[in-house]
């Protein structure tokens, strides 16, 4: 695989609902970095799961990978409890881990030449798909706080979901994270813990600017 030389990347781990994407999201646009939230690909699939069940196959998902963008992971439908629980569990299936490894790396390593670098956020980037990348982040919040967080996020897009259901799942998708055999969601000792529990977006946004400027920035 080509590889892109002297380009940034960023990688954080965290597990749902802890401000990951949206950190993802601003420090990208701050330093023009391709971003990718890698849990859409898994939600991604999940949706064809869900929806086109008949055509939930190896091959059907190769091809459709082989052709995704990114901004094809912005669809609001891949947003439901119902995909992100589906997308747990189909994580932990290693033939379709593997097609989603080959389109992360490709992200990564070599970004359009328009981007300075790379910034992957999901829950294995740090310990399996950047080994070496030139920040480490591992961001978490209580999971009380991420339920909350959560479901305000829901109620804005008019989801009908209550705050047990969507504390119920967090903590279902939590022990598939964490307790799966392949690539278990887990801190790596060289990675920087951020807990965002107390933190607004804002203060979030500049310790982690701080971090990077400091690594980075000569």
């Amino acid at each position: 695989m080509l590889k892109r030389k002297n380009i940034i990347k960023i990688a954080i781990d965290s597990p749902a609902a802890a401000g990951a994407g949206t950190q993802a999201k601003l420090i990208s646009k701050h330093y023009n970095l391709l971003q990718l939230d890698t849990g859409r690909i898994y939600r991604f699939f999940a949706y064809i799961k869900i929806n086109k069940p008949e055509k939930f196959n190896y091959n059907y998902l190769k091809k459709k990978i082989n052709t995704l963008k990114i901004s094809s992971l912005d669809n609001k439908k891949l947003d439901s409890d119902e995909v992100a629980t589906v997308a747990s569990y189909i994580a932990k299936h290693k033939k379709i881990r593997n097609l989603v490894y080959a389109f992360q790396i490709k992200c990564a390593y070599n970004p359009p030449k328009r981007y300075a670098g790379s910034c992957l956020d999901g829950r294995d980037i740090c310990s399996v798909i950047v080994p070496d990348a030139d920040v480490k982040l591992f961001i978490t919040a209580n999971l009380k706080t991420r339920a909350l967080r959560r479901y305000e996020e829901l109620k804005t897009k008019n989801k009908k979901i209550s705050y047990h259901e969507v504390l119920k799942s967090l903590k279902k998708r939590d022990k598939n994270d964490v307790n799966r055999k392949i690539s278990p969601l887990k801190k790596t000792k060289d990675s920087i813990l951020l807990n965002t529990s107390n933190l607004s977006i804002r203060r979030c946004f500049l310790k982690i600017k701080k971090i990077i400027d400091r690594k980075i920035v000569t």
